[in-house]
């Protein structure tokens, strides 16, 4: 069974202009746009409807181990983004909780 890949930017672009019926270039240029916005208002949070939000998580400094050597290791506290994927989307995708 052949595995299937994940879907690159130029198959999203034209999946998209056949859907919408805008020009690729127009296509483009709103997911562009959309990244740039969101790059930008990651800092306060920022939601795509139906998909999942950008939050910024602050990480406690904590004690680690070095996986080669075995020696503790000070990992400093530091500032990540997340994505949490909104529940409309995980549904979607696995399905609902199905015991």
């Amino acid at each position: 069974m052949a595995e299937k890949k994940a879907m690159t930017k130029s198959q999203l672009i034209t999946r998209l202009a056949e859907k919408s019926g805008a020009s690729k270039a127009a296509v483009k240029t709103i997911l562009e746009d959309l990244a740039a916005v969101a790059y930008k208002e990651a800092k306060v949070g920022f939601t795509v409807p139906g998909i999942g939000k950008l939050v910024l998580v602050k990480r406690k400094a904590r004690i680690g181990r070095n996986p080669a050597t075995g020696q503790e290791i000070k990992i400093p506290a530091k500032t990540v983004v997340k994505f949490r994927v909104a529940k409309a989307c995980k549904d979607a995708v696995v399905g609902g909780n199905k015991k």
